[in-house]
């Protein structure tokens, strides 16, 4: 089900790319980020971004010549996600005193990009911003548990298995932002910033599953959380190659025709 709505995408893509002929301009390239994650917890917990996180991935992108419709295309990339919440949030005072549990999440993500832009500096630079949905899958999980490490306890961090009525390896969401390119001959390089807005949760939501609760060092939830997506922000650089020969183009202005050739024309 969740597949339908890339192979719609696809096919338009598709039929957009085979109605442009030569005016249109293919790119293929790599791209690579570093940036931080969150989760967005109900009912509400103790939170802590973590920055460190890698993406690398590869993109596409269709540009057409219509003014502002700008580019299509998909990315596939490898992505690091996660969380961090306070367990001991309501036992102490002082945020320093507070031990985290943290979860890292590896994960690829696919998505199918709008890219509205304006070309600048005789088509040498173009400007865009991003609007995209977002489908992960996720593919491995680490954890740290720091109440459980002051415990004593063994296994206080370790890799997370992952369990069908407890989490979800699929997920989906929005994302947003935008960034600069500068066109060299045939590649572009790319500077971008984008943000990953999490709609689906990465624990599955307790009124579904409703013994789906957990005490232990690896899911130190005592019940599960009603909402727990993820978000992401990143920033990256990206070469882009263009394959057709033609060059980066804009939109132009049909020619006004003289009044007198329009006589001359139709023999007026």
């Amino acid at each position: 089900m969740k597949s339908t709505p890339i192979i719609r995408l696809g096919l338009l893509a598709a039929a957009l790319v085979a109605a442009s002929g030569a005016c249109a301009q293919h790119t293929l390239g790599v791209i690579a980020g570093y940036g931080m994650s969150n989760g967005r917890f109900e009912p509400k917990q103790e939170m802590r971004a973590q920055w460190g996180k890698y993406s690398s991935g590869l993109t596409w992108r269709y540009y057409g010549q219509q003014r502002f419709v700008g580019g299509f295309g998909v990315d596939l990339e490898f992505i690091q996600q996660g969380f961090s919440f306070a367990t001991n949030a309501s036992q102490v005072e002082e945020k320093s005193d507070y031990l985290y549990y943290t979860r890292r999440i590896n994960s690829v993500v696919l998505p199918v990009v709008w890219q509205p832009h304006i070309y600048l500096i005789r088509n040498h630079m173009r400007v865009y911003l991003e609007a995209a949905a977002t489908f992960f899958y996720n593919i491995s999980s680490t954890y740290e548990n720091e109440y459980a490490r002051e415990q004593g306890l063994g296994n206080w961090r370790g890799n997370y298995s992952f369990s069908l009525p407890r989490d979800n390896r699929f997920s989906y969401g929005l994302a947003g932002g935008g960034g600069i390119a500068f066109l060299i001959k045939r590649f572009e390089l790319n500077f971008r910033v984008r943000y990953y807005f999490g709609y689906s949760d990465i624990v599955r939501n307790r009124n579904r599953y409703y013994d789906n609760t957990t005490d232990g060092p690896e899911n130190p939830f005592w019940t599960t959380p009603l909402r727990s997506p993820l978000d992401n922000l990143m920033i990256g650089i990206g070469l882009n190659y263009r394959f057709n020969k033609e060059g980066f183009s804009t939109w132009k202005p049909r020619p006004k025709r003289e009044k007198n050739q329009e006589i001359f024309k139709y023999g007026l």
